[in-house]
Order: structure tokens, then sequence, then C-alpha cells
């Protein structure tokens, strides 16, 4: 969990998704990441881990979004990995219906009665179609923060991605689609954002959406040049 001044919210969010995990019923740990927050984000953070002995708490100066999900895809230490956002977009209520499609290898909640303005539409519909075009494949929600890998599957894709990458779920969809993985889509309600803003407005969304957009398409054209010389 990618985390980036929330202190308003953070706190509720970690809690509810360690009781909805406890009560799986198996071991796991919940790895929240506070990309260099100006709020007191980390400091709760700290607190919370201090109590919860299933939360970690990492500090890190601000690397970006993209960045601080992939560090904690490396780190992660489970035979399943699961990533969402510190937003509360998406309730824990949801993950069960997510954790019981094991049987694939990638499991996607894709986010439904999502309410967002035109330009985010716009930019979700091309990476879906980008994905499509350049890996062969399609997905309901490319770009969903909530998605449980197999871990043998995600150490096997990592390698692909360039250490900055903006959107690092966008080409991990890819690389799942066209690596032949067997992926799984939920349904999972989607709900504005309650605390907090996002990082990304205006002019900078353009911006990253392009840098995204031109990184998917690097990977893609590696992962073709790589097959084709195999």
């Amino acid at each position: 969990m990618p985390t980036y001044n929330e202190e308003a919210a953070i706190e509720g969010v970690v809690e509810a998704w360690d009781g909805e995990l406890a009560r799986l019923g198996v071991p796991y740990e919940v790895r929240v990441y506070d990309d260099g927050s100006r709020d007191r984000t980390g400091t709760l953070l700290e607190q919370l881990a201090r109590a919860r002995p299933s939360v970690v708490a990492v500090r890190q100066p601000n690397r970006g979004h993209g960045p601080t999900i992939l560090r904690g895809y490396r780190e992660a230490r489970g035979a399943w990995v699961f990533q969402v956002d510190s937003d509360d977009e998406i309730s824990p209520a949801s993950f069960p219906a997510v954790w019981a499609e094991r049987d694939a290898d990638l499991v996607l909640g894709y986010r439904i009665g999502r309410d967002s303005p035109p330009g985010r539409r716009l930019i979700t519909a091309v990476s879906r179609w980008t994905v499509r075009v350049l890996f062969g494949g399609a997905v309901r929600d490319v770009n969903t923060p909530y998605r449980l890998y197999r871990r043998e599957l995600l150490a096997r894709l990592l390698p692909a991605l360039p250490a900055d990458a903006f959107a690092p779920n966008v080409i991990l969809s890819g690389l799942a689609l066209r690596a032949g993985a067997h992926i799984a889509e939920v349904p999972v309600p989607h709900r504005g954002r309650r605390s907090g803003t996002s990082s990304i407005v205006r002019l900078r969304l353009w911006k990253a959406a392009a840098r995204a957009f031109a990184q998917t398409v690097r990977v893609a054209l590696t992962a073709r040049a790589m097959a084709s010389a195999s």
C-alpha cells in the first residue's frame, strides 16, 4: 500500500485492512510505504506498526507512486501479493471475493460505479486500447489498484519494468496477458475519495499519461523483440 499525505484517513484504512485480512486466518503482513509525505502520515504509520504486529511501516524520500508500488512488489514476502492504494476508494470488504479466485495467477478487481472526470476516462480508455494493441489481450481495468498476484508470476514479470515506471500496473497487466497467465476479474464497488487530494492534477495528469504511454510502448516492443529472438 503506497501512501502520500493521507493523515486524515490512513489510520482507519490500515486498521480496516488489518482486520479484514486477519479474518482470513492465514499468515499475512500489511506493508505500507510512506512516499515522503509532508504531513503526519509517516508518524501515524509508525504508531500503527508498533500497535499492530502485522503492519510494517516503511518511510522513504519521495519517489513517486509507480516506483513505490514497484518497491512494495519486490519486498513483499508472501506466496500471494496484493496491491491496494491508501485512498480508501475501494473497500477491504471486497477482498474476500478477490481472494476466492486463487485458481488464477492474477486476480484483478475491476472498478464499478466509478465517477471520473472526462480526462481520466479518456486516459483509462487509451490505456486499455494500448494494452490490447501492444500485448494482444484485454482486461476491463488495466490500471486497477486492487490486484492479487501469484508470486511466481509477479517475479517473472517484474524484471521487464523500468525502475521509474510511472504506471507499472498497466504494464504488468499487458505482460501478464502476453505471458498467457490465467487472469480472473472480479467487480469491486468504487467510491469517491473521502479525504486528501490526488497528487496528479491538470497539466501534470496529461504529462504523466504521455510518460506512462511511452514506457508501456518501450516495454511491449522489447518483449516482442526478445520473443522473436528466442
